[in-house]
């Protein structure tokens, strides 16, 4: 398929490549032209045939709305938008009522993969109709992981418009709270004066345990590269969803105990420096190539936030 692709950070333009890597035509636009395929979205836009496919992979926000908006005015009836950013999933139903109004379909995709959804595939969860879902497949089949013998995973129809989006937050909150568990368990074994190598009693529990898990084969590789983490700051940021996901659970009376704890303990992480914080900051840094805080070098400044 042709499609166009808006957005090539660390995220966006690994798409790209997966998807060129499957056969597909990708235009894909940046504000960097040294990554961008065009110099704008007005080209970007004529070189797609009709019916237009456009993924917009770009910050959460105003990043994100005033690229659809802008969308809306270059596109016509039976094109497609897909929002594959952390868009919040309430904003989904806005953007969809704009371009509604000019037959322009909408379908609104959590994208979770980080740096390694090149090789290793995205998990996708998309909200939509049945009928801008459909003229979206072949980018979702290309972007997803392949089938195992275990079956053919990471790839979803949530729902209507906005349950791709709710889904990935949901699947943030899930993975604050996991990320913290592990995060607690390294500090504790590290405090107590009783074991010898506590990275390769993690590295044990990759395999056999019923808490194996990829967030965990990250831990032990960042231990791996700095067995005690030295250097990293123990501060976490929080993308949006952690809280949205929390949001969520207190609108609709859903207690969410384990998710919210993990969310204020990155809170009270920019208040004092956190030895657990650091393995989460280590964590985010394998997945996502999430910044980490790290002290300054000599006549250099901090890593960015």
């Amino acid at each position: 398929m042709d499609i166009g692709l808006i957005g090539l950070g660390k995220m966006g333009g690994n798409m790209r490549e997966r998807l060129r890597r499957a056969g597909h035509a990708v235009v894909g636009y940046d504000r960097n032209p040294d990554v961008s395929d065009v110099a704008s979205l007005e080209e970007l836009v004529e070189k797609l045939p009709s019916p237009k496919v456009v993924w917009v992979m770009v910050p959460a926000g105003d990043p994100t709305r005033e690229t659809v908006e802008a969308l809306s005015d270059l596109l016509g009836a039976g094109d497609v938008v897909v929002d594959g950013g952390n868009s919040r999933w309430t904003d989904d139903l806005i953007h969809a009522e704009l371009l509604e109004k000019k037959q322009i379909g909408y379908v609104d995709c959590g994208v979770s993969g980080g740096v390694w959804g090149l090789e290793n595939g995205y998990a996708l969860m998309y909200g939509g109709s049945a009928e801008d879902v459909a003229k979206v497949q072949p980018a979702f089949v290309a972007l997803k992981p392949e089938a195992t013998d275990l079956g053919d995973f990471g790839a979803v129809h949530a729902g209507k418009v906005g349950a791709g989006h709710f889904s990935k937050m949901v699947h943030n909150g899930i993975e604050y709270a996991i990320m913290q568990s592990y995060a607690e368990g390294w500090e504790l074994l590290e405090k107590v004066d009783l074991v010898d190598n506590v990275t390769e009693v993690f590295r044990s529990w990759r395999e056999g345990t019923v808490i194996r898990s990829w967030l965990l084969d990250l831990l032990v590789a960042a231990l791996d590269e700095t067995p005690n983490l030295e250097g990293i700051a123990g501060y976490a940021d929080d993308s949006g969803e952690g809280r949205w996901t929390v949001e969520a659970g207190i609108e609709n009376a859903v207690a969410t105990p384990a998710i919210t704890a993990a969310l204020f303990a990155r809170f009270v992480s920019r208040q004092d420096d956190s030895p657990a914080m650091k393995a989460v900051a280590a964590m985010r840094n394998q997945f996502g190539g999430h910044a980490m805080k790290t002290e300054p070098p000599a006549g250099g400044d901090v890593a960015p936030d």
